[in-house]
């Protein structure tokens, strides 16, 4: 990945260089002094690098926890975009916070009948039209202005999500909300299973991608990133559904805010599954294992250490948790499972101890 140059730049963008300040610290980027760039958001901006190209030329931007993207959270190529920056110790541009240009419209949308769709957000996506990949073919979906995406951290290009959607004048099928989807983009997770987070948080929210450190406890997430390693708080808000493993190693993206504690909360937890296959289980015949979590346990197999030896349970049909939010090593459990077609045990139901 290249660094942001200053090569080709005009001398307007050199004057608004100089004006930025360096930071000490990459994960907790603060404006001291700030410049505002406009430009147009290029193919290749992920959830932690804008690619912005402006009049003087193609900028790279860092995209961090604390950056604020409450008034746009749209990041899709073609999209015209405000952004108010800081320099970093780490010489990358960093983003404070992300405006998007006003729009109006007058077509009117048919709300009574809606429905909602869980998709990856395809690379033909350009402007207001969204390219949705679903299981059952690609979708166009229009952007509004009214579209509610309290639920969604940042809109990206492969990412994948769930939408509400419904018919507008225009026939086009058009956004009402989106969210989070908690799936990779081999497909969507099941969201249903519990436990659900006590509350929905409604503080502004950002990204972030890593993989847990052996540090790791129950209610204090140690995530390595590439900017260093971040501490996240864990609490009864969190939804976890989407990632409750947390072994060292596991890759996760997780959407975070500052807390009145002044430590970082998850508010969601995603870890991307791999596409399994589908298997029949035999729900008439269970049985209960007791045991403790293994550190090669994954989002998608649960390896238990039981009395009997090291037991491997499919996580692909847990109907409920009870008694923790998520799964780190050592963590005992006791797994109500059952024998599927394809020889594994699958795990059904798990409650802490």
């Amino acid at each position: 990945m290249k660094k942001y140059k200053r090569t080709k730049v005009s001398m307007a963008l050199s004057l608004i260089v100089a004006m930025l300040v360096t930071l000490a610290d990459p994960l907790q980027v603060k404006a001291q002094e700030t410049a505002t760039v406009k430009g147009t958001v290029q193919a290749g901006t992920t959830s932690e690098l804008l690619l912005l190209s402006t009049d003087e030329g193609k900028m790279e931007i860092k995209l961090d926890s604390g950056t604020d993207t409450s008034a746009c959270k749209v990041l899709l190529p073609g999209k015209k975009i405000s952004v108010t920056v800081v320099h970093g110790s780490d010489e990358y541009l960093h983003a404070v916070k992300v405006f998007g240009d006003a729009q109006t419209s007058s077509l009117t949308i048919d709300t009574s009948s809606q429905a909602t769709v869980t998709g990856t957000i395809g690379s033909k996506t350009t402007g207001d039209v969204l390219y949705v990949k679903t299981s059952q073919g690609e979708m166009q979906i229009k952007l509004d202005t009214t579209t509610n995406m309290s639920g969604c951290s940042i809109l990206v290009v492969d990412r994948s999500y769930n939408i509400t959607c419904a018919r507008g004048s225009d026939a086009y099928m058009h956004a009402i909300s989106i969210s989070d989807s908690g799936a990779g983009p081999v497909g969507a997770v099941d969201t249903s299973i519990t436990p659900a987070p006590a509350s929905v948080v409604t503080a502004s929210t950002m990204s972030v991608s890593g993989t847990v450190s052996d540090k790791t406890e129950e209610d204090l997430l140690y995530l390595s990133t590439k900017d260093g390693e971040m501490q996240i708080v864990i609490d009864n808000n969190t939804d976890s559904r989407n990632g409750m493993v947390l072994t060292s190693g596991q890759k996760l993206t997780v959407s975070v805010y500052n807390g009145s504690d002044a430590y970082l909360h998850a508010a969601s937890i995603t870890a991307t599954k791999e596409s399994m296959g589908s298997s029949q289980i035999d729900n008439s015949t269970t049985a209960t294992v007791t045991g403790t979590v293994r550190g090669k346990s994954t989002e998608n197999i649960l390896v238990l250490k039981t009395p009997q030896g090291d037991m491997e349970l499919k996580l692909d049909t847990v109907r409920s948790v009870v008694g923790c939010k998520v799964f780190v090593s050592g963590k005992k459990l006791s797994v109500t499972c059952a024998r599927g077609s394809d020889a594994y045990m699958h795990a059904l139901d798990i409650s802490g101890m």
